[in-house]
């Protein structure tokens, strides 16, 4: 019995399916014991979210609060627009926001300047914040207008994994960069994932030789993913952070080891890279929405051969974070519905994208 599967059932008892299926056909039965119901929780969770990639809801739209007209959001199916989208998520995030926008905001100015056919666009996800962070986003919407700078609001709070697949999902880069709002990890180090990316699909594309001179590549077109690592950082970073945070992060590393495999040393590092195609497969099959979107994301990485690199990112904890010892049940009970879901196939992968 493998590791993980044999931790699940210590915690939650044996899964025990003969419930579900009489509450799917006559409605809720009593439980016998604790362990039982709580293995049955997770089945019912899991199966409500057996259809969640397809995400059926209202058409998403921007604001423009210049002219208070709304534009139309793309779609990840659409073809890209602009060269590169960075993706945003933001949860009460009113006094780090500012300072992050800004440098993001001088640094691809300051790159449009030097190369005209670099074109951007800085998605921002307020998920539900109830502090002034709405009002923030937009003072930059208004000075960088709504083709720069555009913000979706989720109305409630979802979880950071949901506001960056909705950011993803409506976005027109070739290139799409999630980075965090706290500006933990330097915008400039976009250009290591960017030059990673380039390499490793013009080597899928061509096994290795030249793509420049092919008039029919194109960069958004070959699935690739690429996550800027802090490995190098964590014997220093181990000496200051609390200790929860420390335990957070090994239990985080042993999670991805069980779950997806050997190969991503710190997928928890919110600087990563997608091309259209990648990100397209990907978030339009991601269901966990919280801390472990990122395991999902590996695993769905591997389940659709998209390579995957690390590249070392220059990252400093800022203070604020939201992870505290509440997010470990949360971890938790994530895990176990992926690992419910995908292992019972009530959750299907979707290959139509």
């Amino acid at each position: 019995m493998p590791i993980y599967t044999k931790f699940l059932e210590n915690q939650f008892g044996p899964f025990n399916l003969g419930p579900i299926l009489v509450a799917l056909k006559f409605g809720p039965v009593k439980v016998r014991s604790t362990k039982e119901n709580r293995s049955n929780n997770v089945f019912f969770e899991a199966y409500k979210r057996r259809n969640n990639h397809q995400h059926i809801e209202v058409p998403a739209i921007f604001e423009d609060p210049n002219s208070l007209k709304q534009v139309p959001c793309p779609h990840i199916v659409d073809p890209a627009t602009k060269y590169i989208s960075l993706i945003i998520p933001a949860f009460n995030e009113q006094h780090r926001l500012p300072g992050a926008l800004d440098e993001t905001m001088n640094y691809l100015q300051q790159r449009t300047l030097k190369d005209s056919s670099f074109t951007y666009e800085v998605v921002i996800i307020d998920d539900g914040s109830t502090d002034e962070t709405k009002r923030v986003a937009f003072e930059f919407v208004r000075k960088y207008t709504v083709d720069k700078v555009r913000v979706i609001l989720l109305g409630r709070n979802h979880g950071k994994g949901e506001a960056i697949r909705k950011g993803m999902l409506h976005s027109r880069g070739e290139l799409l960069l999630m980075l965090d709002a706290d500006g933990a990890t330097k915008v400039t180090d976009l250009e290591k994932l960017e030059n990673q990316i380039h390499a490793v699909a013009k080597s899928e594309y061509h096994q290795g030789d030249s793509s420049n001179s092919d008039p029919r590549f194109r960069i958004s077109d070959v699935p690739v993913a690429v996550f800027g690592s802090r490995a190098h950082l964590e014997e220093k970073a181990l000496a200051t952070r609390k200790w929860y945070r420390n335990f957070l992060m090994k239990g985080f590393h042993l999670v991805v080891l069980l779950a997806s495999g050997p190969g991503i040393l710190l997928p928890q590092c919110g600087f990563k890279m997608f091309t259209r195609a990648a990100a397209r497969k990907l978030f339009s099959n991601v269901r966990l929405k919280r801390w472990c979107f990122d395991v999902e994301l590996v695993f769905l990485c591997k389940r659709f051969k998209i390579p995957i690199s690390e590249v070392s990112v220059n990252w400093s904890e800022i203070p604020g974070s939201k992870v505290n010892l509440l997010s470990i049940p949360n971890m938790l009970w994530e895990l176990v519905l992926m690992s419910v879901g995908y292992r019972t196939g009530m959750w299907r992968i979707s290959n139509s994208t």
